[in-house]
């Protein structure tokens, strides 16, 4: 009898266990070192940006999905389906995964093939689109992400969110954003906004957003 009680008990703490494990959203590590995109993105901007705010949001949501219908939900779908303050956190964690991991110490600098064929068709250059970006970063009111996306139709689009706003809740397909949070920049450049926006260009790896490109387009 001892011997069955004990093998319930470890199955039920192991069950359990694995639940939690299940549950749990993982911060992603990033791709490079926090020394990696300096000087136009120092080691300490890094330490603050991704070591505290996005993994703040991600701590955050691994505790407000608890016992929710989120619970073991991919992050993306937390996304699309949540409101409020679980919204909120899982789209900037994702947010922020999405816009660090298009940045390189040793990018590719410009697109090739049909993703500067698009960008060409929709913005008429591609320094033309830089500077429409741009604009729109310097722009925004208040903090928020500024997106390139992929309408249904397939054209190209630069769209401003306040924020935390995903472009992904209005079935569009995100290709690349840039983070004009203060959080992003304040330590690097204070509230030179306009000159954190400059300094990111040389770092945004096309070959990455190419490939975004290619898988919703295959």
């Amino acid at each position: 009898m001892f011997t069955i009680l004990f093998t319930f008990l470890t199955c039920f703490v192991m069950n359990n266990n694995d639940t939690a494990t299940a549950v749990r959203i993982e911060a992603k590590e990033l791709p490079y070192a926090n020394d990696a995109l300096a000087p136009a993105i120092s080691a300490e901007t890094i330490e603050y940006h991704y070591g505290k705010h996005y993994k703040g949001y991600v701590d955050k949501l691994n505790e407000l999905i608890v016992d929710t219908p989120f619970a073991g939900m991919p992050l993306e779908d937390i996304v699309m389906e949540a409101e409020g303050p679980i919204y909120n956190n899982a789209a900037q964690a994702w947010n922020h995964e999405f816009y660090f991991s298009a940045l390189s110490p040793k990018p590719q600098n410009a697109p090739t093939g049909p993703l500067m064929t698009a960008i060409e068709k929709w913005f008429g250059s591609f320094e033309a689109f830089k500077a429409q970006m741009t604009k729109a970063c310097v722009s925004l009111f208040g903090s928020g992400w500024v997106w390139l996306v992929e309408e249904d139709s397939g054209r190209l689009s630069i769209i401003s969110e306040s924020n935390a706003g995903n472009p992904m809740r209005y079935h569009m397909k995100p290709l690349l954003c840039i983070d004009v949070w203060e959080h992003a920049y304040y330590i690097d450049y204070r509230n030179r906004r306009a000159d954190a926006v400059k300094a990111i260009w040389p770092l945004i790896d096309w070959k990455t957003v190419e490939q975004r490109y290619r898988v919703e387009n295959k």
